[in-house]
């Protein structure tokens, strides 16, 4: 029989109930018994667990362990590392551990506690898939991807037909709350960013300019790109950075509290309580973001154009007139609906694609604005090659 040291830890005075206690001894053949006993509480003495299994001398050939703590008085967490030390204790060496014996509780913790599969090893240089396997597995992705992204496009265009019929089911408080997010609350920095593009597009058209004389062609330079494509594309910029991002880290965070499959559970689309409001107020707000960018540009211009080429006020507002066409305005406002679908369905399809952890929610904010400026360069160069095929 072998008794184990006790580790001597401070205990509370009044407590008259035995101390903690190991003994083992041979059951049967092969067989080893372990008995505990006493009161394994972290405020009291405990046995430590690599003093047993240190001291822990097996019958030759044993092949099982049978711990017994009937004889225990109380316990808490201390007895279930001890138990979770002896079992990989007994795992590492092939041996069987019989915990049968044990609380019902301990026998539940302990089976929680070793249900966690351990983490993968990293992928080191040694077992690296080879070339061809990466990229197979690079172009599976792309394909994938791709597919869903097909998927979720055709979801949301048969949530917007809905709601043209009068059957989508969302909150209109929600809509109005998106819309005040995506327009009144994103002016101050449009403001300023569409200021300052206007102030760089007339130093940039000055420099050039002045070699002629013909500063005064700023007003047209400035006009012309801001109203057609430079307002619409910069706003769309803001606005991916700004919402299409909260857009992704709302749903990332929904997704993780499991709130869209209690939306599923109850027979509710999220493609149209969540992500057609977000789409609706894009869409209705980015053009009328995209007008008061132009202004700001053309406001921008004028100063440069006005404090530092000299130029008249009402001489430059009407060389501003005169260079801008309703065709331009409107070709803004195409410019601007479409990037704010591409903003709205970006984020919100990187939020649904989020995984369920903290990290996947950053990943999935960082991939949707990504995502959202590589579609509006996109969008920006094909639209402007189509328009330079037709003539406008």
């Amino acid at each position: 029989m072998i008794r184990i040291p006790e580790k001597r830890t401070p205990r509370k005075r009044g407590s008259a109930e035995e101390e903690a206690a190991v003994r083992c001894e041979p059951a049967a053949a092969g067989v080893l018994a372990v008995h505990l006993s006493g009161r394994w509480k972290m405020d009291g003495p405990t046995p430590s667990a690599d003093q047993v299994i240190q001291q822990l001398s097996c019958p030759p050939g044993a092949s099982r362990i049978i711990v017994n703590a009937e004889q225990v008085s109380a316990w808490d967490s201390t007895l279930l590392s001890f138990v979770v030390r002896l079992r990989a204790h007994c795992a590492a060496r092939e041996i069987a551990l019989d915990s049968q014996m044990l609380p019902a509780g301990i026998q539940r913790l302990v089976k929680l506690a070793t249900a966690v599969p351990a983490k993968e090893k990293p992928q080191g240089a040694g077992n690296r898939p080879p070339f061809l396997a990466r990229i197979g597995g690079a172009a599976l992705g792309v394909w994938q991807g791709t597919a869903d992204m097909l998927a979720f496009i055709g979801e949301a265009f048969v949530a917007f037909c809905r709601f043209l019929a009068g059957r989508a089911q969302f909150q209109r408080s929600d809509l109005l709350k998106f819309i005040w997010s995506c327009g009144p609350q994103a002016l101050p920095i449009v403001t300023l960013i569409s200021l300052l593009v206007g102030l760089i597009l007339a130093f940039v058209g000055a420099i050039q300019l002045l070699l002629f004389g013909a500063q005064i062609f700023v007003a047209n330079l400035v006009a012309v790109a801001m109203v057609r494509v430079m307002g619409a594309v910069m706003a769309a910029v803001i606005m991916a950075g700004r919402t299409g991002a909260a857009f992704a880290a709302q749903l990332g965070t929904m997704q993780v509290n499991e709130e869209i499959d209690a939306l599923k559970t109850m027979g509710i689309s999220p493609m149209e309580f969540l992500v057609l409001p977000r789409m609706l107020a894009l869409v209705v707000m980015m053009p009328v973001l995209c007008v008061y960018a132009d202004v700001m540009g053309i406001i921008g211009g004028l100063i440069v154009g006005v404090g530092m080429l000299n130029l008249g006020l009402v001489e430059y507002l009407n060389q501003t007139k005169a260079s801008l066409t309703l065709t331009y305005f409107w070709i803004g406002l195409f410019y601007s609906a479409v990037f704010g679908v591409l903003i709205a369905l970006a984020g919100c399809l990187r939020g649904l694609q989020c995984g369920r952890s903290a990290s996947a929610v950053g990943a999935a904010t960082t991939s949707a604005v990504v995502t959202a400026i590589v579609a509006i360069v996109v969008a920006t160069a094909v639209i402007t090659f189509a328009l330079n095929v037709i003539g406008i």
